[in-house]
């Protein structure tokens, strides 16, 4: 168990204990303020009545003597004498409120008389009561027998039983309650701090489990080991599960970074190892065949200017892949960035006997649909996508673009088609990553499999996608969408 756990398991018991003493307290106060306040009132029972009159007939039978007698051999049954200037016969405290409340019951009519005013055959006159005990309960039985004694003793014949005004009442009497014993009120506090150490014990171990479980996912992430985790404890369906489901993606996230970090790097490598063995070998051939040394520079300068785009590629897929762009706060026409793209890309396919056209849907807003964001990354994207095109189509073909308007004007689609070899249907998934080079173009050393990359990365950036998929009638169909905003 690690301290989170005990102090998990503290707290929630420190606050069981607080509120279980709490309730408790409340309890024994409330029960100790009924207990005073009755220890202020006027015994009324069967028993109390039987002691009276036992003392009664003590005192008239044999006077102050034979009563102090009688008093002292009751145990647990206080009964209180007390002569007309408030002493009482056996030296114990009175209470004031005790006696005003005997003199008040004295004055009332009482059919079965249990505070008596009585004459001892000694001359000496006192008032007779018993006051409310907490211990009366418990020795009722032997008061009773006690009372029934003495009444033998001093020849008097046991008082009729109480009359019953119905079940279970009696005439001019108060059953005093019975008081629990101190075992039955810490009974229920030894069960519930029991059960408050359970409770307790249960719920820190649910709650320290799982973050227990995350250090040890932590430690191995610091480690290498990005394996996910907490796939299997999705039944608990609580925070703690969502921060594992979250720690999982995160190392999911991580080892794809990592993963294309170390690709990247390995591909970076062998683009650079081709250029540079082929400057190599023409510094060599220049130092060989002086005669040569025109042809040579040519080549040297053709491997260095290659060299110069693939940096300035990777450093352009650099800053896109962390997010270091300009604000998109640009609004510009699609239509009239795709024309300026197509009629550069046309000079250039004239060269190779290619040709290609672009086509404008029937839509009369779609040459007014703008979109905002950077034109000269966006004009770099869909130029990347048309010059793969054209490099890929066979001599004479037609490479065509399309502009229209989808989802009720929110997005224009650029559409790019050519009639090349296509691309394996295993491999449209994967040609929009950086180097990535198809089983048709292996042997092709122009370009460097960065130009759609690029592109996925500017659409991304700007809400758009790309993608790609083969045509029926033969060659590629990559299209591009971009939400659009269209002129009030």
């Amino acid at each position: 168990m690690g301290r989170l756990f005990w102090k998990f398991f503290l707290c929630i018991l420190l606050a069981q204990v607080t509120a279980t003493i709490g309730i408790g307290g409340t309890f024994w106060l409330k029960s100790r303020a009924a207990q005073q306040a009755r220890a202020q009132e006027i015994d009324t029972s069967p028993p109390a009545q039987m002691a009276i009159e036992a003392a009664t007939a003590t005192l008239e039978a044999g006077g102050s003597k034979a009563l102090r007698q009688f008093i002292g051999k009751l145990e647990r049954m206080r009964v209180m004498a007390v002569d007309k200037q408030g002493r009482e016969l056996m030296g114990r405290p009175v209470q004031p409120a005790v006696l005003a409340k005997a003199r008040a019951l004295l004055a009332q009519d009482q059919p079965r008389p249990v505070v008596r005013e009585v004459t001892g055959g000694d001359g000496v006159r006192y008032l007779l009561f018993l006051p409310y005990s907490e211990h009366f309960r418990s020795a009722e039985t032997t008061a009773a027998r006690a009372t029934l004694n003495a009444m033998s003793m001093a020849g008097e014949r046991m008082p009729p039983a109480p009359r019953m005004d119905g079940p279970g009442q009696q005439t001019g009497m108060n059953k005093p309650p019975r008081l629990d014993s101190p075992y039955r009120t810490f009974i229920p506090i030894i069960a519930a701090t029991v059960a408050s150490l359970l409770f307790a014990f249960l719920l820190a171990w649910y709650f320290s489990r799982p973050i227990r479980d995350l250090r040890a996912a932590f430690e191995a992430a610091s480690g290498g080991d990005l394996a996910p985790r907490f796939q299997a404890a999705a039944r608990r369906g609580d925070e703690l599960t969502d921060l594992g489901r979250d720690f999982d993606r995160m190392t999911g996230r991580l080892r794809c970074l990592m993963d294309s970090q170390t690709r990247l790097l390995h591909d970076v490598s062998h683009e650079l190892r081709s250029p540079l063995a082929r400057l190599q070998a023409a510094i060599g051939l220049a130092h060989q065949q002086p005669d040569k040394l025109a042809a040579s520079m040519e080549r040297i300068e053709r491997e260095s200017v290659r060299m110069d785009k693939l940096v300035g590629e990777l450093l352009t897929l650099s800053r896109l892949e962390a997010g270091a762009v300009n604000p998109l706060n640009e609004d510009f026409c699609i239509a009239d960035l795709l024309h300026d793209i197509v009629e550069d890309a046309r000079f250039e396919a004239q060269a190779d006997g290619r040709q290609i056209g672009i086509t404008v849907s029937a839509d009369a807003d779609i040459a007014s649909a703008t979109v905002n964001g950077q034109p000269e990354l966006l004009g770099r994207a869909v130029e990347n996508v048309v010059r793969n095109a054209i490099k890929h189509s066979p001599d004479a073909g037609v490479v065509s673009v399309v502009l229209s308007r989808h989802d009720a004007g929110r997005q224009v689609h650029v559409t790019v088609l050519d009639h090349g070899p296509g691309v394996a249907e295993a491999d449209l998934l994967t040609i929009f990553e950086p180097f990535f080079r198809a089983s048709t173009t292996q042997k092709s050393t122009d370009g460097h499999g960065l130009g759609l990359a690029i592109a996925q990365h500017v659409l991304k950036g700007h809400g758009g996608a790309i993608v790609a998929r083969n045509r029926s009638s033969g060659g590629l169909c990559v299209e591009i969408s971009l939400p659009s905003r269209q002129p009030a």
